[in-house]
């Protein structure tokens, strides 16, 4: 297959060029976010760590929805997981600007990582200083790198989105195929 004619199935919808477009951009995130955390050495912090899962399961699901195209799968179950690769998506984009929001000091991130903790060591004496003073946190309110003014959570933002899009429109091409099989 060339690139002509799978850009030209994307736009069609069809759902094997689009599952396909959804697990290729599910990898080349997975490794973006590896390249930063073991190459350029910017460890995850909490929620850097939940917004990768959509793209684990995502990276799963876009290659059952590309299998299921090319042995032909109802349509009612590439709609079904079209939609649910949407949703998760639309959900982790959601994330990602709850995150940059944090970021940004919109409103408070969660405790466990973004600022004081408990203070454990008044009464623990040193084995409790010392775990304290020896443990790092990454804080999910410090940006560890922008792009354009833009942070990691904020281009998570975007890709997930576009991803969240895709989806959308695979499981448009899937419905209108349902709809078409049909009469």
């Amino acid at each position: 297959m060339s690139f002509q004619s799978y850009t030209a199935g994307v736009q069609q919808a069809e759902p094997g060029a689009v599952a396909t477009g959804l697990a290729a951009g599910c990898v080349l995130t997975i490794a973006g976010f590896l390249f930063f955390q073991y190459v350029v050495g910017l460890p995850p912090c909490p929620l850097c760590l939940e917004q990768r899962y959509a793209f684990y399961f995502g990276l799963a699901l876009a290659i059952m929805l590309t299998f299921g195209a090319s042995h032909g799968a109802r349509s009612r179950v590439m709609v079904a997981g079209f939609g649910a690769l949407a949703l998760m998506m639309l959900y982790n984009a959601g994330l990602g600007a709850y995150h940059a929001g944090i970021e940004w000091k919109f409103w408070p991130g969660p405790s466990e990582c973004s600022g004081g903790g408990a203070n454990f060591g008044a009464a623990g004496g040193g084995l409790l200083n010392q775990l304290q003073n020896g443990i790092s946190v990454v804080r999910c309110d410090q940006a560890a790198w922008r792009l354009f003014g833009i942070s990691l959570p904020g281009w998570n933002v975007l890709v997930s989105g576009g991803h969240a899009l895709l989806a959308a429109w695979g499981c448009y091409g899937a419905y209108v195929r349902r709809v078409r099989d049909e009469a």
